[in-house]
């Protein structure tokens, strides 16, 4: 048997003002676009914005359903939105907010599973990283360079 280790690296920002400019304008706007998510039943707000190498920013919120699991994240609805509307741009960064209605969240808030896996398959697409940041309700951000620090031993494309 052999042991095998992996290791992960992600940076920590304790304000918003840590981080550049353009970074700072995204979470802005995921912050502003979330209280346009539509959730009801979890009554768990995300917002997510999307910088394109075009200079273009798509926003996305999550979307539920009472036929659950039909709704969409919001990293997956601004991703469908920015493949669909630039198929040749590719995705440099992404940042995440979430806000739950009833309680407060302090840690910041990652993509789920299958978020990590749609997100996982543009990076492979572009054959470029995309920085990944999140945060909760406070100021602390994490920051993940690739996709691959979230989901190290990912399934792709290269793999069928």
């Amino acid at each position: 048997m052999e042991e095998i280790i992996i290791t992960n690296k992600f940076f920590s920002f304790n304000k918003i003002e840590e981080l550049p400019t353009n970074i700072q304008n995204l979470f802005n706007q995921a912050s502003a676009v979330q209280k346009n998510a539509y959730a009801p039943y979890s009554k768990f707000r995300v917002g997510a914005a999307i910088e394109l190498d075009n200079g273009k920013i798509i926003l996305g919120t999550n979307q539920e359903n009472a036929a659950y699991p039909s709704g969409l994240c919001a990293e997956r609805v601004a991703l469908y939105q920015a493949t669909s509307n630039f198929p040749n741009a590719k995705i440099l960064s992404i940042v995440i907010t979430a806000s739950p209605e009833e309680t407060g969240i302090s840690v910041p808030i990652t993509p789920c599973g299958s978020c990590r896996q749609s997100i996982a398959e543009y990076e492979t697409k572009q054959d470029s990283p995309i920085a990944i940041y999140f945060m909760g309700e406070k100021e602390k951000i994490y920051k993940s360079e690739s996709l691959k620090n979230l989901l190290p031993l990912l399934f792709n494309k290269k793999l069928l």
